[in-house]
């Protein structure tokens, strides 16, 4: 009885430093080192409290327990919840960037035991995923890739490490195998290797999710549902059916049930994993490998919400109301649509990977066939701003009645602001125009902080781009558009993440162009696109002469109470001018990011002063009690006691800030 009262204890006190020690140092840390550090303080102020104090009493006595319940109890478990912070700081100030900071605030937001229990089962999946990373070599490999990003050996390594840790990890690997304007040919080659084999779904499963996610039964809404899969993912899987209200055939797509259950387990491993690369690795650093692992998650959530494909193609189909460029797009249901599942129209098609039956069928010509389906593409960027963003052979089809084109899957879409949709406009004129100038411009339009800018320097590169693509019949579009992007990184600028989207799935739809027709230059083609673009906009006032004068009186409304303060205001310059009352003025903190930075200093330059002032007050209270001989002398020493214990703890706090920050820069 004696041992469990002991050992109950002990936990109990295990737990409460664990618990205070992280709420001290700040939520956000490492789940192991915090674990060691307080294992090892809990460990080594026993031994201590033990030989100062407990080692004269009976072990197996009643006394022994009790005895951790007095005054002396209270100073070791400040001493061992002080020395757990400062080992901690230790372990933080010689281990690699902490993980732990940067998980999901969901994450953080679960209660305790589950957050604890997830975040065991998260270390081990994490360990098994890096012992996979050092049997296949990677961290050999990576020796040799700091200054190579074309290394066989590291692309080989990396590649079987994804495919073996399986699930997401395959997924992430064959996103990265899109992304032509960051990774050599070698790394593409082997990414697109990744397969996926995916069991199809049982029978009772796919019924337990059409039971729950239908608005009534499954009877009432199919008279026919086909039970095969027509094709299953590691998303969703996807069945053919007849709606017995309208007698009409559709596609029924489901989510997978163990999607978001791997996805909140292994999408944070995966991240950690990235950021335990990027830790080991200049080459993982350089290509932005956490970014582009933070970007995949946040796309990943939202494909597994079917609401949003669902949104997004009716928003897509409306788009293209107007478009001269006819394609198709499968109605959804979406009555009978929501998070979990999406019901389409059935598109009587066959995909342009395989379709040379088809064309050779239906005559259709081929040149026209993938001009329409790139037009169509321009138009959804330039002028309604939300484009399909995975424009890949296996989400084009060929209607099989009529020869048009059909765009299927609608899970990545992007969108364009309007002013990058300018910036692309003037993109594409400045290419027409041959004309660095025009280039300049629109680059400004779709990078994020480019008031840096050299504007000659970088004038003169764009124009070392333009001279590559001058005086010959054809360019490859990725050549270029990677052209660009290096530009682009040279200059420490990056493109909204909408323009790499956009940028990434015209080098996807060139590769899909290229199966409908071998010899199709989408470069010349967009020349082409932007020339008719121009003569639209000219010819327009004429074609529409009154929807131009509403525009124009539109706008001139808007424009009518600025012009009608211009007289007032440049009177009021002209007088301080002639009063000598023109004075500049930059405020710093107009600037949210000064702002922060200066807030951030300031608020932990008070907490410094703080702890110092704690220091030196308990200190003279220390030195005065040594001149008091009366009991008032036991409450100086306790406050002075405290006060030293916050001002460790305030200053170990601040060191773990510092040194999380130096690491993080």
């Amino acid at each position: 009885m004696i041992y469990v009262k002991l050992i109950v204890q002990i936990i109990l006190i295990s737990l409460f430093i664990y618990y205070v020690s992280g709420k001290l140092m700040g939520s956000q840390i490492n789940f192991m080192k915090r674990i060691l550090s307080v294992f090892i303080s809990i460990v080594f102020t026993f031994f201590v409290y033990w030989y100062a104090y407990l080692r004269n009493i009976d072990f197996l006595s009643e006394d022994f327990v009790y005895s951790f319940m007095d005054v002396s109890t209270i100073i070791w478990i400040g001493s061992m919840l002080l020395i757990s912070m400062l080992l901690y700081l230790f372990f933080e100030l010689f281990g690699p960037m902490d993980n732990g900071e940067r998980k999901s605030s969901t994450m953080r937001q679960r209660p305790f035991l589950l957050r604890l229990r997830s975040q065991w089962r998260g270390q081990k999946r994490m360990r098994q995923v890096i012992q996979i990373a050092a049997k296949n070599g990677i961290s050999r490999a990576l020796k040799y890739t700091k200054h190579r990003d074309n290394d066989y050996e590291m692309a080989i390594a990396f590649r079987d490490t994804l495919e073996q840790a399986g699930g997401i990890f395959i997924k992430f690997g064959q996103v990265l195998s899109t992304r032509k304007d960051l990774f050599s040919p070698v790394f593409i080659r082997e990414l697109e290797k990744l397969q996926q084999n995916v069991e199809p779904l049982h029978e009772s499963e796919v019924k337990k999710i059409l039971g729950k996610s239908l608005p009534c039964s499954m009877e009432d809404i199919f008279s026919y549902f086909d039970m095969i899969p027509l094709a299953s993912a590691s998303i969703g899987q996807v069945h053919k059916a007849v709606l017995k209200e309208n007698d009409q055939q559709v596609v029924v797509k489901l989510l997978r049930p163990d999607v978001k259950s791997m996805i909140r387990d292994d999408l944070n491993i995966l991240l950690e994993f990235v950021r335990w690369l990027t830790d080991k690795s200049s080459w993982a650093e350089r290509l932005g490998l956490c970014e582009l692992a933070l970007g995949f998650a946040d796309n990943l959530k939202e494909e597994v919400n079917f609401e949003i494909e669902k949104r997004n193609a009716v928003q897509v189909k409306n788009a293209l109301k107007n478009s001269k460029y006819e394609v198709k797009i499968p109605y959804v249901y979406t009555d009978l649509s929501n998070k979990n599942i999406i019901i389409f129209e059935h598109a009587y098609g066959q995909s342009v990977a395989n379709g040379d039956t088809l064309f050779q069928t239906l005559n259709i010509d081929r040149e026209e066939f993938a001009q329409t389906v790139l037009y169509s593409f321009f138009d959804q960027m330039l002028y309604s701003g939300i484009f399909h963003a995975d424009p890949h052979p296996g989400n084009i089809f060929i209607d099989k009645t009529d020869g048009l084109p059909i765009l299927l899957d609608f899970g990545a879409v992007g969108r364009l602001a309007e002013p990058q949709q300018e910036g692309m406009k003037i993109f594409l004129m400045g290419i027409q125009h041959n004309d660095a100038n025009m280039l300049y411009d629109a680059v400004t339009l779709l990078v994020e902080d480019h008031d840096h800018i050299d504007r000659v320097k970088m004038e003169q590169a764009l124009s070392q781009i333009l001279l590559r693509i001058s005086y010959v019949e054809r360019i490859p579009t990725d050549e270029l558009i990677q052209a660009f992007f290096k530009l682009v990184r040279e200059f420490g600028l990056s493109f909204y993440p909408s323009v790499g989207i956009a940028m990434r799935s015209i080098i996807t739809l060139e590769g899909t162009l290229k199966l409908i027709q071998p010899k199709f230059d989408i470069f010349a083609e967009a020349k082409e696109y932007s020339s008719d673009y121009l003569t639209s906009l000219l010819k327009k006032p004429f074609k529409e002469p009154k929807v131009t004068k509403e525009r124009i009186e539109e706008e001139f409304a808007l424009l009518l109470p600025a012009l009608r303060k211009i007289p007032r205001r440049v009177d009021k310059l002209v007088q301080k001018v002639e009063s000598g009352k023109i004075i500049l003025h930059h405020d710093i903190f107009s600037d949210k990011n000064n702002a922060q930075f200066v807030t951030h200093l300031f608020s932990r330059f008070i907490l410094l002063l703080v702890g110092i002032t704690f220091g030196i007050i308990s200190v003279s209270l220390l030195a005065i009690a040594q001149f008091i001989e009366t009991a008032y002398a036991v409450y100086l020493n306790t406050a002075a006691f405290v006060g030293l214990f916050l001002c460790a703890v305030l200053l170990v706090r601040l060191s773990i800030q510092a040194i999380r920050l130096m690491k993080r820069h």
